[in-house]
């Protein structure tokens, strides 16, 4: 059975290249009625903290990913947070020890980049393997001296081959690999080893990652040959960039799965377009249904060069969900920013719910962003927030004579229906010979504070006559 995992750090807000891994990862695991796992990568204690590893996960199932083992739901092969599985590291380390294939290295970091230098290299050259051979007697000395040591992998004399699923075939020579650290002096795994250990005895059968560890690549399959453990299948997938095609980051705007949540995007718009960074069909289609996605996802069609996160089509996209979304989903997806607004309380009726759904109907076309739902619908819950230059363009002397005619007239109105309005308001501008313009534009900034919005008489009926009434009032 396929098995694949997703483990951030938590260390902050799920970024975007990471919910891309998560995503892949999550639709070769469906697409091949696999197993994908979650597990956190907790071993960093000073930037780790629990209110992320909560946030990754809220993210990750706002987006529409579930897993079938991790933290929160457990599973056959937990613990599933690397900070409760110390004791598992340790023992492997020490069966390593016991075989030869990693030995305790004293050496600070001073000391490597001294011997460094001396010997003519760079300071950062890296470990020349100096403890690999030390004798009794120097270990004996070095524990007298109260060195906390680390304990460095073996590395063996060979090329080592990652024949990649996107990237081909890959050699790599070890002799510009040093012995690496396994176990730091804390007695913590360095993140090679725990990956590599989690990986194994999770049974992981793809390791799907991003290109940045295609490097790091040489050092898991040397531990796994190590531990005579299988070695997964690797998929390195492409670096996101931003538009200008340097490595996405703040510059560039929002870069966290959070960010987007919190301007008010759709998880199912998100979804799609996060799946199209460095894949896509031979056919070049953008619109994807979930279902679609994991039928015809493939890490063949991974693409080796660069994706690049553009956040325009990220809008468009976005905006093509909201337009095709029920009123009702787009009421219930729309709520926290309602209330943030201050537009409505914590509970409503049906009627109040079949009216705020109606306004959001008239403006739909418009909308973009969950977040510009207030500004969209606002006026036809509270009393308007008038724009400053509407007012002072229709609402002058001129305008508000304009209004006080027509408010006789719709005041005597029966038949508040967008047909009867229409024709009241059309037969009065040419009884009084005005042009609809001169009607137009007043009536709606009246009603809505703002020059554009839904259709004036469509708009005029939803208000409901006491409501219109009441606004010319205001301003008459």
């Amino acid at each position: 059975m396929v098995r694949v995992r997703f483990a951030p750090s938590p260390t902050g807000y799920l970024h975007i290249g990471n919910a891309r891994t998560a995503l892949f990862n999550y639709l070769f695991a469906r697409k091949n009625k696999g197993h994908f796992i979650l597990r956190i990568e907790d071993t960093d204690t000073e930037r780790s903290k629990k209110e992320y590893e909560i946030a990754l996960i809220e993210d990750l199932k706002w987006m529409g990913l579930d897993w079938d083992e991790g933290p929160d739901i457990g599973g056959g092969f937990g613990p599933y947070r690397q900070m409760e599985r110390l004791k598992i590291y340790r023992d492997v380390a020490e069966k390593l020890l016991k075989e030869g294939k990693a030995y305790r290295c004293y050496c600070s970091r001073e000391e490597i980049e001294e011997r460094n230098i001396k010997a003519g290299k760079n300071a950062s050259a890296g470990y020349d393997n100096r403890c690999r051979t030390l004798t009794e007697k120097e270990r004996g000395k070095y524990e007298t001296e109260g060195r906390r040591p680390v304990l460095r992998f073996v590395v063996p004399e060979k090329d080592i081959t990652v024949n990649d699923i996107i990237r081909g075939k890959v050699v790599f020579e070890s002799k510009h690999l040093p012995d690496f650290v396994i176990m730091k002096s804390d007695g913590l795994p360095t993140f090679h080893f725990a990956v590599v250990v989690d990986d194994y005895l999770m049974k992981i059968t793809h390791v799907i990652r991003g290109e940045d560890h295609l490097s790091n690549t040489p050092k898991h399959i040397l531990l796994f040959e190590a531990l005579d453990a299988p070695i997964p299948q690797f998929a390195h997938m492409s670096m996101t960039l931003g538009p200008d095609k340097t490595r996405l980051s703040k510059r560039h705007g929002a870069t966290s799965v959070r960010a987007y949540r919190e301007e008010g995007y759709l998880p199912d718009a998100f979804f799609n377009y996060i799946s199209l960074l460095g894949w896509g069909t031979t056919e070049s289609q953008d619109i994807f249904a979930k279902e679609e996605l994991i039928e015809k996802f493939s890490l063949e069609r991974c693409q080796k060069s660069s994706a690049v996160f553009d956040p325009e089509k990220l809008l468009w996209m976005n905006g093509y969900y909201i337009r095709k979304v029920s009123a009702e989903r787009l009421l219930t997806l729309s709520l926290p920013f309602l209330k943030d607004a201050g537009l409505i309380k914590d509970t409503l009726s049906e009627e109040e719910k079949k009216y705020i759904e109606k306004s959001i109907l008239l403006e739909q076309e418009k909308i973009k962003l969950l977040k510009d739902v207030p500004y969209h619908i606002g006026f036809f819950i509270k009393d308007p927030v008038y724009e400053e230059d509407a007012v002072n363009k229709y609402l002058g002397e001129e305008g508000k004579k304009v209004l006080s005619e027509l408010f006789v007239v719709l005041e005597r109105c029966d038949y508040w229906t967008v047909s009867s309005l229409e024709e009241k308001v059309r037969k009065f501008c040419e009884e009084n010979n005005y042009k609809p313009s001169v009607v137009f534009h007043p009536l709606r900034v009246a009603m809505s504070g703002k020059t554009k919005g839904p259709g004036l008489f469509e708009m005029l009926e939803h208000l409901g006559k006491e409501k219109v009434i009441s606004r010319l009032r205001r301003w008459i």
